[in-house]
């Protein structure tokens, strides 16, 4: 990782064609608006799409020097997207969001202005007393609820809510960090391991929504299994972890 620049905004995509129209219009006021506070870059890690995401995000960002397209041959899953991402991160400061509109790309000024000089990970919390949840089924509040209130056990730590992507992160912490899983667990696997190595989190109350285009790739049955076994590991520590892969993906 060499070359800093003052941002870097990474988006994981699997089959996202329906939603990439409405994605350039809304994202292009941010990168603006970063590029006016010290530069951005835009990573889109195209995991592995089968209806022609890669494709479409070429042409919608032919024009835009800011923004890179990385691409794994075949699916595997949020968490090596995300390690991908990091790993050809340059920015000092790291952003993760959905693709998908669940938090709007307009948000990323407000949760940036809590990553304050005492913090070093700022997540969007919707179970924050000051946040809220619009729109999104039950069965998906309980299972994001549940998740984020057994970590919360867990770990004995005060923050409220582990499965949003929407974050910013210091460089220091995706550099210190390592994570395993492959799936969306990776998400709240990294909340618990910059905790567990003592990094300073603050929360974004803000209001998760269902999401705005496209359809949900989890696989319920499977992301439940997968947040079990991360939770006896953090109960039982001592598991071995995998950095961040030196490889290089195509795009």
């Amino acid at each position: 990782m060499s070359g800093l620049i003052r941002y870097t905004l990474i988006i994981p995509c699997y089959n996202e064609a329906e939603g990439i129209p409405q994605l350039r219009e809304a994202l292009q006021p941010v990168i603006e608006q970063l590029m006016a506070d010290g530069g951005v870059e835009v990573i889109f890690v195209d995991d592995g799409s089968t209806d022609g995401t890669g494709a479409l995000l070429q042409a919608a960002f032919a024009d835009s020097p800011f923004v890179r397209i990385l691409a794994h041959p075949h699916n595997l899953g949020l968490g090596a997207a995300l390690r991908t991402g990091f790993h050809a991160a340059r920015g000092e400061i790291i952003i993760t969001t959905d693709s998908d509109g669940t938090y709007p790309f307009a948000e990323i000024p407000r949760l940036l202005h809590h990553l304050g000089e005492d913090v070093d990970l700022v997540t969007a919390s919707p179970y924050h007393p000051g946040g809220s949840i619009e729109g999104v089924p039950p069965w998906r509040q309980v299972f994001s609820f549940g998740a984020s209130f057994l970590y919360r056990l867990i770990l004995r730590s005060p923050v409220r809510t582990y499965t949003a992507l929407f974050r910013a992160y210091r460089r220091r912490v995706v550099e210190t960090i390592s994570i395993e899983a492959n799936g969306y667990v990776a998400v709240a696997e990294i909340m618990a391991r910059a905790i567990r190595a003592g990094f300073r989190v603050a929360e974004y109350p803000t209001t998760l929504r269902v999401r705005r285009f496209g359809h949900s790739k989890m696989k319920i049955l499977r992301t439940i299994l997968d947040h079990l076994r991360l939770m006896a590991r953090l109960i039982r520590p001592g598991q071995p972890s995998t950095p961040i892969p030196s490889r290089s993906p195509s795009g």
